[in-house]
């Protein structure tokens, strides 16, 4: 039984390295944010404008708690999952953890260039998102670096990359590739 979850700051590339994964390995693949949507008939950004962001950890706690008794999975979760309740600790007991590390600029680069709506981000200048990414990942660090493996990411920009930190992980979990 393999169940592996990835955790890292929005736009480390969590939800694209793990669909590579999952194809990798033969396992099913969820984005817990897409889990919640799916499960609540809501986004995120609905769930966080009805319910503030407190209510939507609620909801994101207990859909963790499903996902994660999932067995052959790869669960990308969203970038504040690690930081709240006991959500932390609980991955590590229920899977492996990898935390894809990306430094706040890679990391802004990525959300300018992305398309999805990021609820925390809104209405934000380009210099308040940089400075806000850079706050918010010092603060959420501490909880990151708790994961089992710490992948870096920061030349991950095009798919020959993210076959590489595919390859990566799975040297660090001690899988051998397919094929």
């Amino acid at each position: 039984m393999t169940r592996i979850i990835l955790i890292g700051y929005m736009g480390a590339g969590k939800t694209t390295v793990g669909r590579e994964l999952a194809k990798e390995l033969g396992l099913f693949f969820y984005d817990l944010d897409w889990y919640i949507e799916t499960r609540r008939r809501m986004t995120v950004k609905q769930i966080f404008d009805e319910r503030g962001e407190e209510g939507f950890r609620q909801i994101e706690y207990n859909m963790l708690h499903e996902v994660a008794e999932f067995e052959n999975v790869i669960i990308s979760c969203g970038g504040g999952t690690p930081c709240f309740f006991d959500n932390m600790d609980y991955m590590n007991q229920q899977a492996e953890t990898i935390y894809l590390k990306a430094s706040p600029e890679v990391l802004y680069e990525h959300l300018r260039m992305g398309k999805g709506v990021r609820p925390l981000l809104l209405n934000k200048s380009p210099e308040e998102v940089q400075v806000f990414i850079r706050e918010q990942l010092e603060q959420r660090r501490p909880f990151y670096e708790k994961a089992r493996h710490i992948i870096d990411v920061n030349l991950m920009d095009n798919f020959e990359k993210i076959s590489i930190t595919v390859d990566e992980i799975l040297k660090a979990l001690n899988i051998k590739k397919n094929g």
